[in-house]
Parts: structure tokens; sequence; C-alpha cells
């Protein structure tokens, strides 16, 4: 009688999700070293929008380790996470082309994200309809 084998764990993320948290990851260093630069050198100048940036950081910390740990818990964390960035980035976005006064410095979501290629607008569309064509295979 052959012994029982087991087959290698598959990934969470494969495929098209792989490169979606890589560019979580990415934005994830560059907004929190950005708000850091900005928070300890110069926070004095805009804080709203340097607080705005490292907000933004903290989103995508989170939304790239939710992304990529198991379970429905970090599942529903990712959904939360990802909705907020995409509300942040509409309102903050809107808002700095309405009020530019209101952010006299640019944070990673003004103008919907123009500083980083608007790629902070793209990625939470990408991340919700991944999230949405993953939902009953929990891959």
């Amino acid at each position: 009688m052959p012994l029982p084998t087991t087959a290698p764990a598959r990934p969470r993320v494969r495929g098209v999700g792989v490169v979606l948290v890589a560019v979580y990851g990415i934005l994830a260093l560059a907004a929190t070293g950005r708000s850091v630069v900005q928070i300890t050198t110069k926070f004095d100048q805009a804080p709203l929008a340097y607080v705005l940036s490292a907000v933004a950081a903290v989103v995508y910390i989170l939304a790239t380790v939710s992304l990529v740990a198991p379970g429905a818990v970090w599942r529903r964390i990712a959904w939360a996470t990802i909705s907020f960035e995409l509300a942040g980035v509409l309102i903050v976005g809107l808002l700095s082309l309405l009020d530019p006064e209101l952010f006299p410095h640019d944070t990673v979501w003004s103008v919907f994200g123009r500083g980083y290629v608007f790629i902070p607008l793209v990625l939470p569309v990408l991340g919700l309809w991944w999230l949405a064509g993953h939902r009953r295979t929990g891959k």
C-alpha cells in the first residue's frame, strides 16, 4: 500500500494577485518613506497633507499584509482597507482640486495620486475587483 502524499500548499495569492501585492508593497515603502521625511523635516508647513501621507502609508502596509495573510478575518480587513483607500483617494483627490489651499503640499492621494502616476486611483479599483473575483475560491 503506497503512503499517502500531500500536495504542497498552494499560495493564497497567485497570478495577477502577485502583481497586485507587489505594487501595494512598493507603494507602502514609497508612502512610508515620503511621510517620514515630510513629518520629520517640514511638518509645520503642511501638517494635514503630511498626516494624510502617513495614513496612506499605513493603509498600503495593511492592504499588502491583508492580501497575503490567510483567513477570513484578513480577507475582511483587505476589503475594509482597500475600500477606505478608494474613498480616501476620491475624497482627497476631489478636495485637492476644489480647494488647493487645503493641501499646500501634495499628499500621496492629492489630485487622485497624480504624483504617483495615478496608481493610487487605479490600485484600489483593481484590488476590490481582484477580491471580488476570488470570493468563492478563497485564493
